[in-house]
């Protein structure tokens, strides 16, 4: 292999470096802390839309949201007793019915989603925007330079392949930073410690707290909308993506929501 070769490789592990370097982020230590609220931790854990499903399951449990016609979700009065920035942006921007997919993008929704990430960001649950993306930036180089460098120094076909065999240790490193989630080692640390606390009960009557079953959609997202809101959910079309792939196979959530004052519906 040329002898030039080795630098462009050298760029590329220095790519490498800078980018791993931009995606390392400090988290300050929670110890007795409070862990963050529901919304925060479906924020954490399945990003913009499972943060706005777990706002609307609040709302649901307060009956200011029902699903609408054709696997919507629409407004049902006011949005009750809430502070919450999340629950009144969702419910703000629901001037009429409109879909999951389409609620999450809406401006109220996106801005008060956006502020949480903020918060999340300056606790270091979530790595800082700029440098995520200067990160990423940085890891599709990599193989371009790679290439570069094949195309550069290989005269035969013989020492291209060869060029580009000594460039694939630093474009597989590249392709695995990439797939490195938003959320920081700390954010996955707290979702599995939580997890590990509140287990997902096998049948909603094991739990009588309304606020419990915000924190359950927000650590395992589908499975516990089957268990605690199966009706709610697939008529107002909460399910109506790709299963998420958290690691937990669906309970048989069979029958309706639970009717006014119970857990699943409205508290």
């Amino acid at each position: 292999m040329p002898t030039a070769m080795w630098w462009f490789i050298g760029a590329a592990c220095g790519q490498l470096l800078l980018a791993a370097v931009l995606l390392r982020t400090r988290s300050r230590e929670r110890g007795t802390e409070e862990p963050p609220q529901p919304q925060a931790l479906a924020l954490l854990r399945g990003g913009r839309r499972a943060a706005v499903t777990v706002a609307l399951v609040a709302l649901h449990q307060r009956g200011a949201v029902a699903a609408g016609r054709k696997h919507t979700i629409r407004a049902n009065g006011g949005p009750g007793r809430t502070r919450d920035p999340v629950q009144l942006g969702v419910h703000g921007a629901l001037d009429r019915a409109f879909r999951l997919r389409d609620l999450a993008q809406r401006p109220e929704a996106r801005r008060a989603v956006d502020t949480l990430s903020g918060e999340l960001r300056g606790a270091g649950l979530l790595r800082p925007r700029t440098r995520l993306w200067a990160a990423r930036v940085l890891l599709g180089c990599v193989p371009v330079t790679v290439l570069a460098g094949a195309y550069a120094t290989g005269r035969s076909g013989t020492t291209a392949v060869g060029a580009l065999a000594a460039g694939t240790l630093p474009v597989l490193a590249a392709v695995v930073l990439l797939r490195l989630p938003s959320a920081t080692p700390a954010a996955r640390r707290l979702l599995s410690a939580l997890r590990e606390r509140y287990p997902l009960p096998a049948h909603r009557r094991e739990v009588t707290d309304g606020k419990l079953v915000q924190l359950y959609v927000a650590l395992y997202g589908d499975p516990a909308l089957r268990l605690f809101l199966p009706r709610f959910s697939r008529d107002g079309g909460l399910l109506d993506r790709p299963r998420e792939v958290d690691g937990f196979r669906p309970p048989d959530g069979g029958g309706g929501d639970a009717g006014p004052g119970a857990v699943g519906g409205r508290c």
